[in-house]
């Protein structure tokens, strides 16, 4: 990020800092600023009276006043606190098995069950109960909500958790809400639960790069958005950037993603399952899978940092070659490809990237051939 002087910054210094900020820590719990986890099965985390369990927050400056992320626990043999709230949240389940209960103040009521690698929402301002189904072991989440912006707004943290309205058109409390099933459109996926995302199956998404799947889901009919990508074993994806707040938890494979502003150095972070990257705010990212298996991931934000042309196409699946944020191959840095291989390498891999490049290029030379 481009420095200032110091005179400069001190003038801008009380804007830094946010009501959601401040409610964060009246909550008594840290907040991580960095944008890549390695692990977050081990992050610590800090006694969280109100909820119950015990939590952390992992909220990168360039999202703060878009989405947050927390991790949470639920003891063994344990229960959160009841709550509802006035954001969206979208849940991912780390590690354990439990269940969920859902309800309005109508009174309807539906409890549903989760296991590791289960991803659900919950229906704008409803109440909700987490409970842990093991009394031996820990049940942790990691959950993404439009909080900073909710909260920002309001500022009154009793307005935004305990006003009562049932938003009807999201939940009414039908038997099925939570029921392994959805509406398929398109790459979206119209959902609220899904079983398990390390084995949902994917669509074919070529315009990513390297044959990948890809799903996207629209949660509890929220305004948020959730997506997965998967890509085999010795390619890699195509560069791209978007708006902030974009949370990408590894589900599974092992690899390294390039991350960098544009015009500056590429910047490296390994991955694993458990691992979360969160690019900033327009800086290119670049995902390589160097592993024995398919590598998956699953990626959380907030939709209002999509930035589309006017088919309703995210400008990070264009080319930039016609005004898109999406690097070809064929213009990617030289040492690119150089360090995938050295990498491949030291798994007894090879890349199997060529007929991708060679695709590539035939599709490129023949739009030039109809341009001219």
């Amino acid at each position: 990020m481009p420095k200032v002087s110091e005179d400069l910054a001190k003038r801008f210094a009380t804007e830094k800092n946010s009501k959601y900020q401040d409610w964060v820590r009246a909550e008594g719990l840290d907040i991580i600023a960095g944008h890549y986890v390695p692990n977050l099965h081990h992050v610590e985390v800090k006694p969280w009276p109100r909820r119950g369990g015990a939590g952390v927050y992992i909220n990168h400056e360039a999202s703060r006043h878009s989405n947050d992320c927390y991790v949470c626990d639920i003891p063994a043999g344990g229960k959160l606190a009841p709550q509802r709230q006035l954001f969206e949240e979208m849940i991912y389940v780390l590690d354990g098995h439990g269940s969920t209960s859902v309800w309005n103040d109508a009174g309807q009521k539906v409890t549903f069950e989760w296991n590791a690698g289960s991803l659900f929402a919950i229906p704008l301002n409803c109440w909700h109960q987490h409970f842990n189904g093991s009394g031996q072991e820990k049940a942790r989440y990691l959950a993404v909500t439009n909080a900073p912006m909710v909260i920002n707004l309001y500022e009154e943290a009793d307005f935004v958790f305990n006003t009562p309205y049932d938003f009807k058109s999201r939940f009414s409390g039908e038997p099925e809400y939570f029921s392994n099933e959805g509406t398929q459109n398109g790459f979206l996926l119209e959902t609220n639960f899904v079983a398990n995302t390390r084995t949902l199956p994917l669509i074919n998404a070529k315009e990513r790069g390297a044959g990948g799947g890809h799903i996207r889901f629209n949660l509890a009919k929220g305004s948020m958005n959730s997506h997965i990508s998967e890509f085999p074993v010795g390619t890699y994806k195509k560069a791209h950037l978007h708006g902030p707040g974009a949370h990408v938890i590894i589900l599974d494979g092992s690899g390294f993603s390039f991350m960098w502003p544009e015009n500056s150095p590429l910047q490296r972070y390994d991955w694993q399952e458990g691992s979360m990257i969160v690019p900033p705010d327009r800086w290119y990212h670049q995902h390589f899978n160097t592993g024995k298996t398919p590598a998956r991931y699953l990626a959380l934000k907030y939709e209002g940092t999509s930035i589309r042309n006017e088919q309703g196409v995210p400008k990070a699946w264009i080319s930039k070659r016609i005004g898109g944020d999406q690097i070809d191959y064929a213009d990617e840095d030289e040492m690119v490809r150089h360090v995938f291989e050295e990498e491949l390498a030291k798994n007894g891999l090879e890349s199997t990237m060529q007929p991708v490049y060679e695709a590539e290029r035939a599709t490129l030379e023949a739009s030039v051939s109809t341009n001219e």
